[in-house]
Protein backbone atom coordinates (compact mmCIF):
# COMPACT_ATOMS: atom_id res chain seq x y z
CA UNK A 1 0.00 0.00 0.00
CA UNK A 2 1.56 3.21 -1.09
CA UNK A 3 0.61 6.99 0.09
CA UNK A 4 2.31 9.87 -0.67
CA UNK A 5 5.57 8.06 -1.87
CA UNK A 6 5.86 5.84 1.09
CA UNK A 7 5.10 2.38 1.80
CA UNK A 8 2.40 2.28 4.69
CA UNK A 9 2.30 -1.02 6.93
CA UNK A 10 -0.52 -2.82 7.20
CA UNK A 11 -2.18 -3.99 10.48
CA UNK A 12 -3.73 -7.03 11.72
CA UNK A 13 -7.12 -7.61 13.09
CA UNK A 14 -7.65 -9.81 16.32
CA UNK A 15 -8.64 -13.23 15.25
CA UNK A 16 -12.16 -14.02 16.14
CA UNK A 17 -13.83 -17.10 17.37
CA UNK A 18 -17.28 -17.53 16.20
CA UNK A 19 -20.20 -20.10 16.44
CA UNK A 20 -19.21 -22.95 13.43
CA UNK A 21 -23.15 -21.64 12.07
CA UNK A 22 -21.95 -18.23 11.86
CA UNK A 23 -19.12 -19.15 9.56
CA UNK A 24 -20.64 -21.49 7.71
CA UNK A 25 -22.93 -19.00 6.61
CA UNK A 26 -20.10 -16.58 5.81
CA UNK A 27 -18.39 -19.10 3.24
CA UNK A 28 -22.15 -19.58 1.74
CA UNK A 29 -22.51 -15.96 0.89
CA UNK A 30 -19.26 -15.16 -0.72
CA UNK A 31 -18.99 -14.15 -4.22
CA UNK A 32 -16.56 -16.00 -6.87
CA UNK A 33 -13.18 -15.68 -5.48
CA UNK A 34 -13.90 -13.71 -2.89
CA UNK A 35 -11.96 -15.02 0.24
CA UNK A 36 -13.67 -15.58 3.82
CA UNK A 37 -10.67 -12.68 5.30
CA UNK A 38 -11.58 -10.12 2.39
CA UNK A 39 -15.53 -10.59 3.03
CA UNK A 40 -14.38 -9.89 6.87
CA UNK A 41 -12.61 -6.73 5.81
CA UNK A 42 -15.62 -5.85 3.59
CA UNK A 43 -17.97 -5.70 6.48
CA UNK A 44 -15.71 -3.91 8.96
CA UNK A 45 -15.22 -1.04 6.84
CA UNK A 46 -18.73 -0.97 5.76
CA UNK A 47 -19.44 -0.69 9.27
CA UNK A 48 -17.11 1.55 10.74
CA UNK A 49 -18.04 3.84 7.54
CA UNK A 50 -22.11 3.65 8.57
CA UNK A 51 -21.00 4.52 12.32
CA UNK A 52 -18.61 7.47 10.94
CA UNK A 53 -22.17 8.45 8.93
CA UNK A 54 -24.52 7.80 12.00
CA UNK A 55 -22.08 9.70 13.86
CA UNK A 56 -21.76 12.97 11.55
CA UNK A 57 -25.60 12.81 10.97
CA UNK A 58 -26.29 13.04 14.83
CA UNK A 59 -23.13 16.06 14.70
CA UNK A 60 -25.62 18.07 12.24
CA UNK A 61 -28.60 17.18 13.86
CA UNK A 62 -27.37 18.34 16.99
CA UNK A 63 -25.98 22.05 15.73
CA UNK A 64 -29.35 22.75 13.71
CA UNK A 65 -31.58 22.32 16.77
CA UNK A 66 -28.68 24.87 18.72
CA UNK A 67 -29.43 26.68 15.75
CA UNK A 68 -33.31 26.39 16.11
CA UNK A 69 -32.81 27.30 20.11
CA UNK A 70 -30.64 29.86 19.28
CA UNK A 71 -32.81 31.54 16.25
CA UNK A 72 -36.47 30.17 16.84
CA UNK A 73 -36.27 29.47 13.22
CA UNK A 74 -38.01 26.45 11.94
CA UNK A 75 -38.76 25.13 8.64
CA UNK A 76 -42.39 23.81 8.36
CA UNK A 77 -42.19 20.00 8.13
CA UNK A 78 -44.43 19.86 5.01
CA UNK A 79 -41.90 22.23 3.00
CA UNK A 80 -39.18 19.72 3.83
CA UNK A 81 -41.26 16.53 2.65
CA UNK A 82 -41.70 18.68 -0.33
CA UNK A 83 -37.77 18.94 -1.39
CA UNK A 84 -37.13 15.92 -0.41
CA UNK A 85 -40.44 14.73 -2.66
CA UNK A 86 -38.88 16.93 -5.51
CA UNK A 87 -35.02 15.37 -5.18
CA UNK A 88 -36.76 12.32 -5.41
CA UNK A 89 -38.57 12.95 -8.72
CA UNK A 90 -35.18 14.53 -10.17
CA UNK A 91 -33.17 11.25 -9.53
CA UNK A 92 -35.67 8.88 -10.89
CA UNK A 93 -36.07 10.74 -14.41
CA UNK A 94 -31.97 10.98 -14.27
CA UNK A 95 -31.97 7.42 -13.72
CA UNK A 96 -34.52 6.61 -16.77
CA UNK A 97 -32.62 8.59 -18.74
CA UNK A 98 -29.17 6.96 -18.14
CA UNK A 99 -31.46 3.47 -18.93
CA UNK A 100 -33.06 5.14 -22.53
CA UNK A 101 -29.01 5.73 -23.67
Amino acid sequence: MQRKGRTVKTATIPSLRVDPRLRKAAERVLTEGETLSGFVEQSIRESVERRQAQSEFIARGLVAREEVLRTGKTIPAAEVLAKIEQKILVARAKALRRREL
